[in-house]
């Protein structure tokens, strides 16, 4: 796959998004989707995460924060688009 073909999305995610299985959720989502990136929790309650690979599977992992675990309430996605910088594997950050 070229880079042409990959692309980054850099998603704020607001809302009760902490201590709900927000970051391991999703982890498991973007390995299952097959994107590359992180995800980790911010100090003003947020949750950040980067993900690039296809398209198809980035869009995905947009529209799974919307939503995000069974026990988060999510009050606000914020996406940045930009060129892949490179990601392998996908992991938490603390």
């Amino acid at each position: 796959m070229t880079d042409s073909d990959r692309t980054r999305a850099h998603v704020f995610v607001s809302g009760t998004v902490q201590g709900v299985y927000f970051r391991a959720t999703t982890r498991d989502a973007a390995r299952e989707a097959g994107v590359s990136g992180w995800v980790r929790n911010l100090a003003d309650g947020r949750v950040e995460a980067v993900f690039e690979g296809p398209e198809e599977g980035v869009e995905s992992m947009v529209e799974f924060c919307h939503e995000g675990s069974p026990a988060a309430d999510v009050s606000d996605v914020a996406v940045e688009y930009g060129d892949p910088e490179g990601e392998s594997g996908f992991e938490i950050r603390r």
